[in-house]
């Protein structure tokens, strides 16, 4: 079928085949789509024109090809185009149609980026043709550079060819000659050595001429190799770099220079180093072969000529360690353990660095003498309200300043005949000893023993007697009997100070604090605070809010905040330092009392602490310390904790009558008086063992360990928490409280005497929790309280706790429910409580209410 270019002839026919040829119908273009988000991308859009056949004929429309974008975006609708003329459609034309505005920005959106493209294309272009004229620039140097080098070598190799074939001939010359005269050696021996000379330079210039060809030619198939890569592909980073040819490694280097020593020879071993090696206690093998510099290898299979199969990381002792390094040449240098601890003290001070330091004194004296009064008269405090009993039970320091502003460190001993240890630890770290004694009561057993610690630790003492203020005060007879023991005042031509003072009406405070001052001005002290600190603990305790807290004194150097410290076997990083009146501070320096907090545990009273430079340090010489306790404690029987068949097996073997105690204690020095006072109570036939002894309050482990052992706990100024206490009431332990020392004491003692007479003993009705404090006017703070369980009575005594600590004992003065008096309020009821003479009381303390009664006790 043809198609005929005579307009006028409408018929088809079969003749004169042409070929059909289609115009293209279908225009392309780009357009950008919108997406939400802000999101767009171009698609490619086609657009196909309308054919229409000349002749009326149907018009023909050509198949829609596939679309090429994945989303095309929907085409607006498009308006109705407008009808060809009468005209036009008689004579039978293409009607041709006007675009819609939104065709024509597509037309020239895409005639735009187009237009974009093609420029684009023509820069790309021509920037890489600038490229690749560098390229076989650089090509055609190096190429020209190759030529000429090679045509250098030619004629080179060309001039040695001539040279040697030169000596060559000048050899074969001379051979006839010196085969005719053999023996004329000596006139021939120098042109022999004149031919031989050439001889072996033209070889070493040939060998050289080789390896400088070889190298030429590796350089000259790096720019073919390069060019070939860059005809093969595009550039890259490892075509860049040129991956493959990169230089030898350094361990190649070296395993080439090994082979090239071992072919010229054997190597000759250097002379074998003798090392000091330092060996301690015990040593894994590894660490061993380190410090000899030796292979691991060789130490074992010496330890396997000798029977031992150990392996890499096995622990050998000292003993065998020596012996392995003098088996290898080494000497050897043992130390001990021990050695962990040196240089943890510094050495003396130089006495350009020392400072002036206040005076560190001890009040010391006999039970009830007022030395803690006195004390309080010249801080101006109220101390001796705390204490259970009246008596002072815990070792206390602090800060006082005299009349003209110097500040004076004072540190309170207890009197009690228990507390020898502390009064031993107080002179031991004491510049003065305070010696008081009263003017009622003279000098008794424990100024005696006062006395013997001042002079134990040689010490100066100055004489206060008290109580002068009473109507049977007698000073003569105090220092009649401080004859006695050796000590002659300044009133009786002696050449010790002595002060009568009241501590009750301030009567001459100031002279002993004069006198203290002038001690201290003949004693010169001084002390160096330029320097890490190093002191003793006074005192130390488990507080329920803030962990372990120890009472320390700074004895030389500055303690800061932020330093690593450790106190006897615990280590530490002080948290905060407390001063002697609660408040926070930054550093104390020598010859300062301070509270330290941020221990890892509570330290033992009299231990001394140090300031190191690391934690790990501390740590090392902590372990050293726990580890050697704990031998100690194993080796005198007191670590062990033992079932109850297992004590009385021994209790029988060594036909003595035990009776075990578990004891908790408010702070340490108590707990340590306490097991002292007990342990002189035994006797060949009977005696108190103290299976374990702490601070803080009892604990479900101390009840365990109470029933396994079938003990009794021995509580002094703590509680149980309500755990232990169901613990122990549901496996029979018994706990008794105690405040004073000596109630602790007499009643041990009564039990292991069989002296069994009636005491009082309490019982426990009942506690209550204080939920909210109140302030009334004419009566006081009021306490509104819950009833937790058992019940309160009104008359009945009752006990202040906080944090399972005995704040105050007494009896309420008050007991309400609602606006009535009550005689008893119950478990579950809301009541209101005073106490008589008390006002401190705090939302959350605990009250404990009992009974005193008297009761026949049997064993």
């Amino acid at each position: 079928m043809s198609d005929t270019k005579q307009p006028d002839d409408k018929t088809l026919t079969l003749g004169g085949r042409k070929t059909l040829s289609l115009r293209r119908t279908v225009e392309s273009g780009t357009v950008r789509q919108n997406f939400p988000r802000g999101r767009s991308k171009p698609v490619l859009v086609e657009k196909k024109k309308r054919r229409t056949i000349v002749g009326g004929e149907a018009e023909a429309q050509a198949p829609e090809p596939a679309p090429v974008q994945e989303a095309p975006k929907p085409k607006p609708e498009r308006a109705p185009a407008p009808k060809p003329a009468p005209a036009e459609a008689a004579r039978g034309g293409v009607v041709l149609r006007t675009l819609t505005n939104e065709e024509k920005d597509a037309r020239a959106l895409a005639l735009a980026e187009a237009k974009v493209r093609e420029e684009e294309e023509r820069r790309v272009a021509e920037s890489e043709a600038k490229r690749r004229a560098v390229e076989e620039e650089r090509l055609k140097k190096e190429r020209e550079e190759a030529e000429k080098r090679q045509l250098e070598e030619d004629e080179r190799r060309k001039a040695e060819e001539a040279a040697r074939e030169q000596a060559e001939q000048e050899e074969a010359k001379r051979a006839p000659e010196a085969a005719a005269a053999p023996a004329a050696a000596p006139a021939s021996a120098a042109p022999a050595a004149a031919s031989a000379a050439p001889t072996r330079e033209a070889r070493a210039a040939e060998e050289a001429a080789e390896a400088a060809k070889a190298k030429r030619k590796v350089a000259e198939q790096k720019p073919v190799r390069r060019g070939e890569e860059r005809r093969r592909g595009r550039l890259t980073i490892s075509n860049a770099l040129d991956e493959n040819e990169r230089s030898r490694s350094m361990a190649a280097m070296r395993r080439r220079r090994e082979r090239e020593k071992r072919a010229a020879g054997p190597r000759e071993l250097g002379e074998k180093i003798a090392r000091e090696v330092v060996l301690p206690e015990t040593i894994t093998i590894q660490e061993l072969a380190n410090r000899m510099a030796e292979r691991a290898v060789d130490v074992i299979k010496l330890l396997m000529q000798q029977g031992q199969m150990l392996k890499i990381n096995d622990v050998i002792d000292a003993d065998t360690a020596e012996i392995i390094a003098t088996e290898m040449g080494h000497t050897v240098k043992r130390v001990s353990e021990a050695d962990v601890e040196e240089g943890l003290y510094g050495a003396d001070d130089d006495p350009a660095d020392l400072k002036p330091r206040p005076p560190v004194v001890t009040i010391m004296g006999h039970v009830d003498h007022g030395k803690t009064s006195l004390l309080d008269a010249i801080r101006e405090a109220n101390v001796v309200s705390g204490e259970a009993g009246g008596i002072t039970q815990h070792i206390g320091a602090y800060q006082a300043k005299a009349p003209d502003g110097q500040v004076i460190t004072f540190i309170d001993t207890p009197g009690h005949e228990a507390f020898t240890s502390m009064r031993a630890r107080g002179a031991k770290v004491t510049d003065l000893v305070v010696l008081v004694v009263a003017a009622d009561d003279g000098v008794m057993p424990q100024t005696v023993e006062a006395i013997n610690h001042a002079r134990a630790a040689e010490v100066p003492i100055i004489v206060a007697i008290n109580k002068i203020d009473k109507p049977e005060a007698d000073p003569s007879r105090v220092r009649n009997d401080l004859l006695r023991q050796d000590i002659v005042v300044e009133s009786m031509g002696g050449d010790t100070l002595e002060v009568e003072v009241s501590a009750l009406k301030h009567l001459n405070l100031e002279k002993l604090l004069e006198a203290i001052q002038l001690q201290a001005e003949v004693l010169e002290l001084t002390a160096n605070p330029d320097r890490p600190a190093e002191g003793i603990v006074i005192e130390a305790k488990l507080d329920k809010g803030r962990g372990p807290v120890a009472t320390v004194l700074v004895q030389r150097g500055t303690l800061n905040v932020g330093d690593i410290l450790v106190c006897g076997a615990e280590p530490g990083k002080v948290r905060a330092l407390v001063d002697d009146h609660g408040r926070s501070i930054q550093s104390a320096g020598p010859a300062t009392p301070v509270e330290v907090l941020g221990l890892d545990g509570t330290p033992e009273a009299g231990d001394r602490f140090a300031v190191v430079d690391s934690d790990a340090r501390a740590r090392e010489i902590s372990d050293y310390r726990q580890r050697k306790k704990r031998e100690r404690l194993q080796a005198r029987g007191g670590g062990a904790k033992t079932s109850l068949e297992q004590m009385m097996s021994q209790l029988k073997e060594q036909g003595r009558a035990e009776f075990p105690l578990v004891l908790k204690a408010d702070v340490q020095g108590s707990s340590e008086a306490i097991v002292a006072a007990l342990d002189k109570l035994g006797t060949d036939e009977v005696g108190a063992r103290v299976l374990s002894s702490g601070v803080g309050g009892i604990t479900e482990s101390d009840v365990t360990l109470a029933a396994a052992s079938n003990a009794v706990i021995l509580a002094f100024n703590v509680r149980a928490n309500r755990q232990a206490r169901e613990a122990a009431e549901r496996d029979g332990v018994e706990i008794r409280y105690y405040n004073v020392i000596y109630h602790l004491v007499d009643d041990v003692k009564a039990a292991m005497s069989g002296l069994l007479s009636p005491t009082l003993r309490e019982e426990m009705l009942g506690n209550a929790e204080i939920l909210e404090v109140f302030n009334i006017s004419k009566v006081g703070k009021v306490a509104g309280c819950r009833v937790t369980d058992g019940v309160v009575q009104r008359g009945a005594s009752v006990r202040l706790i906080r944090d399972d600590v005995v704040i105050h004992e007494g009896k309420l003065s008050t007991l309400k429910r609602f606006k009535d008096e009550v005689r008893e309020v119950r478990a579950g009821q809301e009541c209101g409580m005073a106490f008589e003479n008390y006002q401190d009381m705090r939302q959350g303390d605990v009250i404990e209410c009992y009974n005193v009664e008297e009761i026949q006790r049997t064993l």
